[in-house]
């Protein structure tokens, strides 16, 4: 590749990365700007900023109560679905059983589903199990469709290990669990990290049955609360657009400094001969 081919490409990739990071930075600029200069024609830098946006999401609208919910019900799914996740995953990509593919398939159809189409019976559910507006309650439908989308991903990582590392292992006299946590498990720390990580933004962004399954602002979410902060008459679009900020930035964040585990761990089944 020529010179001038490698800078026209790099300033492709520089256009491609501005053009999606633009918006990004004008709604996290929008949140600073006052109310009153919102929609007004402006240039790229605001001309005045002000924090008034967030204080008021605190002081007045206790964002901070749907940002601990997002936290404890995303962390506590991650939690719970990427270990059963992995060891379900193992048990497919390493224990002989007919209808392997079927099973695959099935599990990632569980994730495929269409949410609004069991809201209703789960809301039923939940409310005979006295589930609803809890965590709990959260937790469990989250569950159903992260863990099965964390298994498709972490069994197409652990179908490239060699079986050999593990068997040495259990010729030494490991068991077969002791081969997966010691020898299995820390080379498929990258696919893991991916899928928790994939796991906590899907649950972070998660938007119907946190809308569904609460009933106050007590346990709402973060997509929930942001919906709700519209007026009868009026939207609060600075407060709007900080919230909104609040809840991007950090995942933005996070998606940054583990980019090469995700990389690497959606990848890895790719190159399976």
């Amino acid at each position: 590749m020529t010179r001038a081919a490698a800078l026209a490409v790099r300033a492709m990739q520089l256009a491609l990365v501005g053009g999606l990071l633009f918006p990004v930075y004008w709604m996290a600029a929008s949140s600073l700007t006052p109310e009153t200069a919102l929609f007004e024609a402006r240039r790229l830098l605001p001309d005045a900023l002000t924090l008034e946006h967030y204080g008021a999401l605190f002081d007045e609208r206790g964002f901070l109560v749907p940002i601990r919910n997002s936290l404890v019900v995303a962390g506590a799914t991650t939690l719970l679905a990427v270990p059963v996740a992995a060891l379900c995953a193992y048990a497919l990509a390493r224990l002989r059983m007919r209808g392997k593919g079927v099973l695959l398939a099935v599990v990632l159809s569980v994730a495929m589903f269409p949410q609004i189409s069991i809201v209703a019976p789960l809301y039923l559910l939940l409310r005979e199990l006295q589930l609803l507006d809890s965590y709990p309650g959260l937790v469990l439908p989250y569950l159903t469709f992260s863990t099965p989308l964390a298994v498709w991903l972490l069994t197409a990582f652990l179908r490239q290990l060699p079986p050999e590392l593990e068997e040495a292992a259990m010729i030494d006299g490991a068991s077969r669990m002791r081969a997966f946590r010691t020898v299995v498990l820390p080379l498929a720390m990258p696919a893991v990290a991916a899928t928790a990580i994939l796991t906590f933004l899907y649950c972070w962004n998660e938007f119907l049955f946190a809308l569904s399954f609460t009933l106050g602002p007590e346990r709402h979410t973060v997509p929930v609360a942001i919906t709700l902060l519209r007026g009868r008459y009026q939207v609060p679009w600075g407060q709007v657009l900080a919230a909104a900020t609040l809840a991007t930035v950090p995942v933005a964040l996070i998606v940054l400094a583990f980019q090469r585990h995700i990389v690497a761990g959606l990848t890895a089944g790719a190159t399976k001969g």
